[in-house]
């Protein structure tokens, strides 16, 4: 058996990033995700986690992954591309909301108001990454006899569908009613709910290559830190002066 030292696993270390981030106060943090596509297989995971993350209905999807193919045959080769909300410091949805449903919060995420949202989706058509989508209200049981309620003295795939979902820190339940999701527009917002208990990110931690960061990037000791500052980063569509916060290995 060899003596070598195991390398300790980055999410141990990113784990240990965000509790020091956590203890300063929120204006003087900057939560950013880096993702290194030459580590992403393509699997998926971290699409599937979010939806179960955030009880995500059909039609509604937080983290695609864009597949891409570089090269000239015969020499060509796929490259997958995750395409969360990219938490734009200037973002463009912000601005063309009618009734200041999209905000920037203290932690400088770009976050929904369910409450005050009118579903008008000028968000929608403004956002450069098409990053956002809406909630019709669609489950996947509909039609079947659990959504029926014909399913009777057990808990049904449709109650758990409908059930509260504690996006941005506070329980919504997927009915018709005022403080619904249904109606409005989604999207993602870095797992507000997993950070404010210590947690990181549902994507970050079931990425099987480990290509997903995330931290603070005013920590200049965090992973995400020494990161940014490689020759080979960059950020989608950085000439419309978004400034994005997802940044990406190539």
């Amino acid at each position: 058996m060899s003596d070598a030292p195991q390398k300790q696993d980055v999410l141990v270390r990113m784990q240990a990033d965000l509790k020091r981030a956590l203890d300063k106060p929120r204006n003087q943090r900057r939560w950013v995700m880096v993702l290194d596509l030459r580590k992403c297989v393509g699997c998926h995971a971290c699409t599937i986690s979010c939806v179960a993350e955030n009880k995500l209905p059909p039609g509604v999807v937080y983290r695609p992954v864009l597949e891409d193919e570089i090269g000239t045959y015969p020499n060509v080769t796929r490259r997958f591309i995750p395409r969360p909300c990219m938490q734009c410091d200037n973002p463009p949805c912000t601005d063309v909301c009618p009734v200041n449903a999209t905000y920037k919060n203290d932690d400088g995420v770009v976050m929904v108001d369910y409450n005050q949202c009118i579903g008008c989706r000028y968000c929608v058509t403004a956002c450069p990454y098409g990053a956002r989508t809406f909630d019709f209200g669609d489950t996947y049981t509909k039609g079947t006899p659990e959504a029926a309620g014909l399913i009777v003295g057990q808990s049904t795939a449709d109650d758990y569908e409908r059930a509260a979902s504690f996006e941005y820190g506070e329980a919504h339940t997927r009915t018709s009613g005022e403080e619904s999701p249904i109606g409005n527009v989604r999207k993602c917002h870095f797992c507000l709910h997993r950070l404010a208990v210590g947690m990181l990110p549902s994507c970050t931690t079931t990425c099987i290559g480990r290509a997903t960061y995330f931290g603070d990037a005013n920590d200049p000791d965090s992973v995400v830190s020494e990161l940014i500052a490689s020759p080979n980063v960059m950020r989608l569509k950085e000439e419309l002066g978004t400034e994005p916060r997802v940044y990406y290995l190539l």
